[in-house]
């Protein structure tokens, strides 16, 4: 048996500033702290929470097993963790929690967990996060056959929780056990849904009349003021449109090192937020306009941060002509991804593979760095590449490319997806002669042909839901529902089985980074670019946290040191 202890002992002993900084006051031991991270909550149910600004208010509200700090991971609602392998290749992980209570004094309870982890896998409520379960033993059963029940995580007793994994998976602590979307839930609350006329008329507000069957039951937390968490704050006050305040739980078990008041301030863009800051409304901005991002990016600053995230050529890997890897190849190899980068706008950067920058490899090592470049970007390269894929076109029988009869390229009509879509047509057009079509579709449209393999290509950002090579690789073994490339290669699925079976870190790196290039190889995928990000702090403050999905913790920042 292997046991896993990892302990963090801050010992903050800065002094708070004397004199009140703009936005961020100090009363007796109190530091009150105003941020912008975005809009107003749209979703704060952490199954269905996708946005950074929503993320990043539950993980404030609410603690999961395991927490993210600067130093690293370490315990939260759980007080230990311990793993055993089993001998049919699974590994079970045992949580002993702590005395932890929700804010309304009830214990937190294993059983909390297991109700909020069942609820994230169950098909039927359709959580973008669910995946993040997909290593889970019993997942896959219960995708195909909606009993949640066949997920292998059990409550022994109120504060023993045991969870199966179907491999070995290095990263579950760090990323499956601290994400938004496993936080625990209270079952009582969450299935006591509201009608949406009783919400109104406790708040003392008018009712419009609905369409015939148009009144749907309100989100269970949608009474901001009434939320029951068990994080280190909780709601004091609400402003709708304007500002969500939270405050210090007087339950949380643990004692809070940076602000005890914290205020975020909603802006639906980021020149709104850039107003925010420069006023001295708030001390922390979450994402800075595109001009100061241009302005970064010129002088190569090293504030920009990459996001974990990549903008794709998704191929239906089993329609017609498509099913040959051959052709999917010649397509991927003409891409001009330096034109769509630019394209995109001045955050993007041309993608050198699946991975993207800022996926750690070790703890000093980036994955991508160690990879290198799997895709070729050079511009003195694309008459070769394009001599390289009339041939393999020609080689799989298409000499004449017009026989690859119609082929339709699918975008949402958002940003610069359209500026995006010219370029790959256009290279397409120069490079290989093949007139491809790029038609607008909305998200809703995109997710609807993605799901039931009515597309040809499409293009779609593939964002992991934690912070590991694997995560991005796992999407498209040939058994993963999230597979929506269709995409099927034994040898794919048999490095994926090796690397959830590696105990070696060593050879499990390899077999992530032969996997990556076994999939861009057969162009099952073909990457355009990825993104960076920045932010701003006020000067004198210190200690944000920025995990590496994109949400931020405020709860140890504090006045910086002289």
């Amino acid at each position: 048996m292997k046991h896993w202890k990892r302990r963090l002992a801050l010992l903050l002993a800065a002094a708070l500033c004397a004199a009140a900084l703009s936005g961020c006051g100090r009363s007796g031991d109190a530091m009150d702290l105003s941020v912008c991270v975005g809009g107003e909550p749209e979703e704060l149910d952490p199954i269905y929470a996708s946005e950074t600004a929503d993320q990043t208010v539950l993980v404030h509200l609410y603690e999961n097993l395991m927490r993210k700090t600067a130093a690293g991971v370490t315990e939260g609602v759980a007080r230990s963790a311990e793993s055993e392998e089993n001998a049919d290749g699974t590994v079970t992980w045992t949580f002993q929690l702590r005395n932890a209570e929700w804010s309304d004094g009830r214990q937190v309870l294993a059983a909390d967990f297991v109700y909020a982890w069942q609820r994230l896998a169950n098909p039927a409520n359709g959580s973008p996060s669910a995946s993040l379960l997909s290593v889970v033993a019993g997942y896959d059963a219960v995708r195909e056959t909606g009993d949640p029940a066949l997920l292998q995580v059990t409550a022994e007793d109120d504060r023993t929780l045991v969870v199966v994994l179907n491999g070995n998976y290095s990263w579950f602590l760090s990323e499956v056990c601290t994400s938004p979307a496993t936080m625990p839930l209270r079952q009582d609350l969450v299935d006591g849904t509201v009608e949406p006329e009783e919400t109104a008329e406790a708040a003392g507000e008018e009712t419009a009349e609905a369409e015939p069957g148009a009144a749907e039951a309100t989100p269970w937390w949608s009474d901001l003021s009434a939320l029951v968490t068990n994080g280190p704050y909780q709601v004091s006050g609400y402003q709708a449109g304007e500002t969500l305040t939270l405050a210090a739980s007087e339950t949380y078990h643990d004692d809070i090192s940076g602000p005890q008041t914290l205020t975020f301030h909603f802006a639906e863009t980021a020149e709104e937020g850039q107003a925010l800051y420069d006023a001295g409304t708030v001390d922390f901005l979450g994402a800075l306009p595109e001009e100061r991002l241009a302005a970064l990016a010129e002088e190569e600053s090293p504030a920009l941060t990459p996001e974990l995230g990549v903008q794709t050529v998704i191929f239906n890997c089993a329609q017609d002509t498509l099913m040959d890897a051959r052709v999917r190849l010649a397509l991927s190899l003409v891409i001009d991804r330096a034109a769509a980068a630019e394209a995109a706008g001045p955050a993007a950067r041309a993608a050198e593979g699946l991975i993207p920058p800022g996926v750690p490899e070790s703890e000093e090592a980036d994955f991508r760095a160690t990879g290198g470049a799997l895709l070729d970007n050079a511009p003195e390269h694309r008459e070769k590449l394009a001599e390289q894929a009339r041939a393999l076109l020609e080689e799989a029988g298409y000499a004449n490319v017009q026989d690859l009869g119609q082929l339709e390229y699918l975008y949402v009509d958002e940003g610069n997806g359209a500026a995006v879509a010219r370029t790959l047509v256009d290279a397409w057009r120069s490079a290989l002669g093949l007139q491809v079509t790029a038609r607008a579709v909305t998200a809703e449209e995109l997710a609807a042909a993605l799901g039931d393999g009515t597309f040809s290509l499409a293009g779609t950002e593939v964002r992991a839901l934690g912070n590991d090579a694997e995560c991005f690789l796992l999407q498209w073994a040939s058994t993963s529902q999230e597979n929506v490339s269709r995409y099927a290669n034994s040898a794919y699925d048999t490095l994926l089985s090796v690397i959830a079976g590696a105990e070696d870190e060593t050879a499990r790196l390899g077999c992530l980074h032969d996997a990556e290039a076994l999939l861009l190889e057969e162009g099952a995928v073909a990457p355009l670019y990825t993104t960076v990000t920045a932010w701003t702090l006020r000067d004198g403050l210190t200690g944000v946290l920025r995990d590496g999905r994109g949400w931020f913790s405020f709860a140890a920042v504090i006045p910086r040191s002289e």
